[in-house]
């Protein structure tokens, strides 16, 4: 007689403190104490077979329905407390990410009105002064996710993330705003430049200072006068142009993203190979892991296969877009963003299946595709279009080394030939019968091979995302 291990627990509780000797001698039932015989049979309940304590099928199939009944109560608490605790969980990050929302958009308006110079710096200042406080408090209302809440990858991130880039932008403005104010009023009156500068018949004889360039050694030389020494490498003493400069200082160090996709064996010089390891990671942080997981447990949620075929999809199109972003800029990326978050689009593969269709809340899902590919864009537009593709590329190389579009994909069509040339395909679709067209299609394109084809392989364990 099988027993589950949940109702060990319950069998144990109700053994005998002190067992007779009829019960370890398997003569009687350690539970209900009635006489083993021909109409009842012992079962062994250990230590070993032979030895130990005795119990009757009635007797055991009663607790192990006691047990399961037990254990079902106890899931079904913990589902609802789950429910519960995800329900509130819901609704402190759509309270947090309002609060950002609205911050952000006054970063915005801060750094707008700094840039215009439509407002005196001295507001301009208290503007500042307000913003950061604000962003402040809403720093400290982070709502903590509960532990039955799986928040690895929560909403909250990027939203932080946007902010403090905007508050970058804020900071920057503000900064600019305020250092130029405050050497225009050091500086003396030199209405003796104004024949010079063609200025207007009301220029009080101050002028703009925009434009100074001090040069790359002069902040070390104006700090050596307040007493700090630098010391600088020998490189860093040669004159660079204001442009190369310019240039420099929207590139960060990207040697560790390089370093990852090195150890996972993507040669971050090879262009084709780092925009397919890209292409890769963009689908699977945008629009395969997230709100579609959920759609995808659900009832009427798509198949394995569909899935696959999709992801095949999709991985051309963002690949396309990150190319053309290189020439065009991160507003490329739209093209793919605009496919991936198409709700009433039937799925690649042959697929009849739309988003629309399947019955499920799509809106997070929507949201969490244009938030993804938003960012992977400002990262481009922040930081020049090698480090968003090394970053969107470093993702696929740490999450999905044997994807499709990744140098691990070979190796994964070699073992699904080998396994699936022993198998028995009778009830194979057409589409796998001839091996030599299934290998090249899971090559080249294995959305070809057709949403039949491919739930068949995923069934089997072949396939699989």
């Amino acid at each position: 007689m099988h027993i589950p291990a949940y109702a060990y627990a319950t069998i144990r509780a109700a053994l005998p403190t002190v067992p007779t000797s009829r019960q370890v001698g398997a003569l009687e039932c350690c539970l209900c104490y009635e006489p083993f015989g021909k109409d009842l049979g012992p079962v062994p309940l250990g230590p070993t077979p032979t030895s130990g304590l005795f119990g009757c099928r009635p007797c055991l199939s009663r607790l192990i329905r006691t047990a399961r009944r037990s254990r079902d109560a106890r899931l079904l608490r913990d589902a609802e407390r789950a429910r519960a605790e995800a329900a509130l969980w819901d609704a402190q990050c759509e309270r947090y990410l309002a609060e950002i929302a609205s911050v952000r958009e006054a970063a915005e308006a801060v750094t707008r009105l700094a840039e215009e110079g439509t407002v005196e710096p001295l507001q301009a200042a208290w503007l500042h002064v307000s913003l950061e406080s604000a962003y402040a408090w809403v720093a400290e209302d982070i709502p903590k996710p509960p532990a039955s809440v799986d928040a690895e990858d929560d909403p909250l991130r990027d939203a932080d993330f946007r902010l403090h880039l905007e508050m970058i932008s804020a900071r920057e403005a503000i900064a600019d705003r305020l250092a130029y104010h405050l050497i225009n009023e050091a500086t003396p009156v030199q209405p003796e430049l104004c024949v010079e500068l063609d200025c207007p018949d009301d220029c009080s004889g101050r002028h703009e200072t925009e434009h100074i360039d001090c040069g790359p050694d002069a902040v070390f030389e104006d700090l050596a006068k307040h007493g700090i020494e630098i010391e600088r490498r020998a490189e860093d003493r040669t004159h660079v142009s204001r442009t190369t400069a310019e240039q420099s200082t929207r590139t960060i160090d990207d040697e560790d993203l390089i370093a990852v996709l090195t150890h996972c064996g993507v040669d971050a010089d090879d262009t084709e190979l780092l925009v397919s390891a890209a292409a890769v990671g963009l689908v699977a942080v945008a629009w395969r892991d997230g709100p579609l997981e959920t759609i995808r447990e659900a009832g009427s949620g798509p198949s394995d296969g569909e899935m696959i075929a999709q992801s095949v999809d999709l991985y051309r199109r963002a690949r396309k877009a990150l190319f053309a972003a290189q020439e065009c800029g991160p507003e490329a990326l739209l093209a793919f963003q605009a496919v991936a978050s198409d709700l009433v689009l039937p799925w690649a593969g042959g697929s009849s299946f739309t988003l629309q269709g399947c019955g499920q809340p799509t809106e997070e899902f929507v949201r969490n595709v244009d938030n993804r590919v938003w960012f992977t864009s400002q990262v481009m537009r922040e930081q020049g279009w090698r480090v968003g593709v090394l970053h969107r590329a470093a993702t696929a190389a740490l999450m999905d080394p044997d994807q499709f579009g990744m140098p691990g994909w070979s190796e994964v069509v070699a073992s699904v030939m080998q396994r699936l040339a022993e198998l028995d395909r009778s009830d194979a679709p057409d589409a796998l019968t001839e091996l030599p067209a299934v290998e090249s299609a899971l090559r080249e394109a294995p959305d070809r091979l057709g949403v039949a084809a491919l739930d068949w392989l995923a069934d089997h364990s072949l396939l699989g995302l």
